[in-house]
């Protein structure tokens, strides 16, 4: 933790957590942001409840799988008490974890992610990638978008607002897409998907039809493989943009919105 200040951050302070992803909350309902870490090696997810003075207490986990390459967190079952997805690369399937709103969790509840036409497990299979949460069919329920990447697609998993959701239905990506964000690229009130491809240098965009499914993908060439992919308003213009890390290219890229759902190139 770099505890921030006018002019910089203090020195580092470590804790003893994960070793994969990272991502904030208040597990705990105390009004003071908590820390999520996945743990690939002991199968866990660690929380770390926060003090409010930017300390922490000694970790709590709670039992996942192997192979965790992303999480988000939502609350998934309307309770006002956090939950977490966590997506399993190598094994296809993505995990929630319903919070008891103390820094704890029910055991997970698994979804697959394999398609009827690659059931192999591994390197050969879906390999989800990366997660996020939001309502894409204007229900007041949130839903799961997961990246793909063995499959070359996104997967919506619709939520029926207790915790549970419904199998997923895919939509076509580019080649080896890495990372997903959402945001209304059209100005519509319907929540569209930006999904950044690995493999062949580019961003895909789904606009969305507010049942839950999306048009087909336009795509937008970036820099050489793009991996992290965020949106925002970059240019105050009410708009919404792109910004994109390109790996092997070392810089970030910026697509500015027009506000219709397509970009400037």
């Amino acid at each position: 933790i770099l505890l921030g200040y006018n002019e910089g951050f203090a020195d580092l302070t470590t804790y003893s957590a994960g070793s994969r992803c990272v991502v904030v909350g208040d597990f705990n309902n105390d009004a003071r942001l908590d820390i999520v870490v996945t743990n690939d090696y002991d199968k866990t997810v660690t929380v770390l409840l926060g003090y409010g003075d930017g300390s922490f207490e000694n970790r709590i986990t709670s039992p996942t799988g192997t192979s965790q390459y992303s999480v988000a967190v939502a609350d998934l079952n309307n309770d006002t008490q956090l939950d977490i997805v966590v997506a399993y690369q190598l094994h296809q399937k993505i995990g929630i974890l319903l919070g008891y709103g103390n820094g704890s969790f029910a055991n997970q509840i698994l979804y697959s992610t394999a398609s009827s036409s690659n059931q192999k497990p591994y390197y050969s299979g879906s390999q989800p990638y990366f997660v996020a949460i939001a309502d894409f069919n204007k229900d007041n329920r949130l839903d799961i978008v997961v990246v793909n990447n063995g499959d070359n697609n996104i997967g919506i998993f619709l939520g029926y607002g207790n915790g549970s959701f419904a199998s997923q239905t895919t939509f076509s990506t580019g080649s080896k897409p890495y990372s997903v964000a959402v945001g209304d690229f059209n100005n519509d009130t319907r929540l569209d998907i930006v999904v950044a491809n690995f493999e062949n240098d580019s961003v895909s965009v789904l606009l969305g039809y507010d049942n839950g499914s999306f048009a087909k993908q336009m795509t937008y060439l970036t820099g050489s493989r793009p991996c992290y992919i965020v949106v925002g308003d970059f240019d105050n213009d009410t708009r919404l943009d792109i910004v994109v890390v390109n790996q092997r290219s070392h810089n970030v890229g910026i697509l500015l919105g027009y506000g219709n759902g397509s970009f400037a190139k």
